[in-house]
């Protein structure tokens, strides 16, 4: 009896992971033809009317996973099927390793990728990662609006500026990975997106259940940086954008399956027609440690997750990312899927525009230029479960504003593919000629990038005023409908310049002090104030 005991508190103690995870790879797709000869049985009318605009063809990745496939090795002993990939033409598997090896004997069975590299033949094994910490990867006519304290973080990129010629999202679906929406579907911040049927669906992936207004809040708060709406106090970076809010992440356990959990919601959100995937989301570090990334892995290809949006990206899909929140500790470097080859990765800057040192640093580890861009990632004004207006730390914050931004952009261009719209954003930033591992290319200048993009002059428009960029270095370039009187204010209202301005104009501010100014410009009964930093 006690030997029985005994046995039971050892197998007890044993570790949750003495089950391996895998993907197990298959090595065809029998059904391929009948599908790719009606497409319409694997993508809706609108993911082909997205592929047709950039001329991407319907090929064999779109094609689903052979079923019987799917069946046979569920069927298997002891073996679990968590996730599949039409992508991957996979399934992410759970069991004993000798369970999972067994799977080769399958003659549909290509190959099999353990979580834990050493299981892999052939594969590096990857070092122990030394003082290994979960990293939070969540936190740390015209349109006239009031965005209140959330306008800093719009006219930092001049969307504000879209918005006034009524590019505001309208047309573009937004896929938004997270955590959980708790409160979207009751906080009045949300009530403008519920009234206009805009919240489009979702789905918990986590927990295979199709309510997707719960699990933890982090999604919700990364929601209201886009498609938030309160007037005064918060009004989003596309308040006019469709959104699937899709929960993949594990607020409970942190493992492999949730990068496999992704790349099949980023499939769903690629057959119903989304245009812009948002991931505020990263992993490198597993509760099994044995899982771990490394920053070897960065490469842009090798983790499941960056893959999946290298991918999504050939499908005509932008994907947005937060760089990740590792700055200050032992990781340092940006998450996976940041490192993807075609995500738009993003860091943070402070109200300022001056880099936080909670953001992930560049480069990728094939030295490519990461994080791509940036925004505002510190006090970024953000809506809670309950609809109280507050702010919050994070790269998570300042992707989606961009991303939002990359909507309201889109919109204005609609004729442009994927990649032009990317490399559009990256050109406009601030420091592109000379981009860092903190920031990347800068801060991006979305009237610039849609001016270039357009090839002609957009700003002003009648009784629109336009300054930028804003931050602002040593030049700021000024457009407005007639010539007015500048003046600047410090911080504690002291005035420090005042000239008249033609309707162009460029003021050199080089010899201003770094921070917060404040500016009034008169014009024939018309008068405009607003705030300005100085870099």
């Amino acid at each position: 009896m006690k030997k029985t005991v005994l046995f039971l508190l050892v197998w007890a103690s044993l570790p949750a992971w003495a089950q391996e995870d895998a993907w197990v790879f298959f090595n065809a797709k029998p059904e391929s033809a009948t599908y790719l000869s009606n497409p319409l049985s694997m993508l809706t009318q609108r993911s082909l009317d997205r592929r047709t605009a950039q001329g991407i063809a319907v090929d064999f990745l779109d094609v689903p996973v052979h079923q019987p496939y799917i069946d046979q090795v569920e069927n298997a002993t002891g073996i679990e099927v968590m996730a599949k990939s039409k992508w991957y033409n996979a399934v992410h598997v759970r069991g004993a390793q000798p369970q999972i090896a067994a799977l080769s004997n399958l003659a549909f069975v290509d190959h099999i990728r353990y979580a834990n590299p050493s299981l892999n033949v052939g594969d590096r094994v990857a070092p122990a990662y030394s003082n290994a910490q979960r990293v939070n990867k969540t936190f740390d006519t015209t349109v006239d609006f009031d965005y209140g304290e959330s306008g800093n973080q719009i006219e930092m990129l001049n969307g504000h500026l879209l918005h006034q010629e009524d590019y505001t999202g309208a047309g573009k679906i937004i896929a938004v990975m997270d955590g959980g929406f708790p409160g979207v579907d009751t906080a009045l911040p949300f009530e403008r997106l519920r009234e206009n049927g805009l919240i489009l669906g979702g789905y918990d992936y986590v927990n295979r259940n199709p309510d997707f207004y719960t699990g933890i809040s982090h999604g919700t708060l990364v929601l209201s940086t886009m498609g938030g709406y309160q007037e005064g106090e918060l009004v989003g970076t596309a308040p006019d954008a469709g959104y699937y809010l899709y929960i993949t992440e594990d607020g409970n356990n942190e493992g492999p399956l949730e990068e496999s959990l992704w790349v099949e919601a980023a499939e769903e959100a690629d057959r119903l027609g989304v245009d812009i995937i948002t991931t505020s989301l990263g992993y490198s570090n597993f509760d099994n440690a044995d899982y771990n990334h490394t920053y070897e892995e960065m490469d842009g290809v090798t983790a499941f997750i960056s893959q999946g949006v290298n991918f999504a990206f050939s499908r005509g899909i932008v994907c947005v990312v937060s760089a990740g929140n590792s700055g200050n500790n032992d990781w340092y470097y940006i998450t996976a899927p940041a490192d993807a080859t075609h995500a738009l990765a993003v860091g943070a800057v402070d109200p300022e525009g001056d880099y936080v040192t909670f953001s992930s640093h560049g480069p990728s580890f094939d030295g490519r230029v990461k994080p791509d861009v940036s925004a505002q990632g510190r006090f970024a004004v953000v809506s809670n479960v309950l609809g109280d207006i507050s702010t919050a730390n994070g790269t998570s914050f300042a992707c989606p504003i961009i991303a939002g931004m990359v909507a309201s952009f889109w919109q204005a261009v609609p004729q442009m593919t994927n990649a032009q719209l990317v490399q559009y954003v990256k050109q406009s930033a601030s420091i592109y000629n000379n981009p860092n591992d903190d920031i990347g290319y800068g801060i991006p200048n979305f009237a610039d990038a849609l001016e270039e993009a357009l090839g002609t002059q957009v700003f002003p428009k009648q009784n629109v005023v336009a300054l930028y960029p804003n931050p602002v270095g040593s030049d700021l370039h000024v457009r407005l409908p007639a010539m007015a009187q500048l003046t600047l204010y410090n911080s504690i209202g002291q005035q420090v310049l005042q000239q008249y301005i033609a309707d162009k104009d460029v003021i050199g501010l080089g010899q201003l002090e770094s921070g917060v100014y404040f500016y009034q410009l008169e014009s024939n009964g018309f008068s405009q104030r607003g705030k300005l930093l100085k870099k």
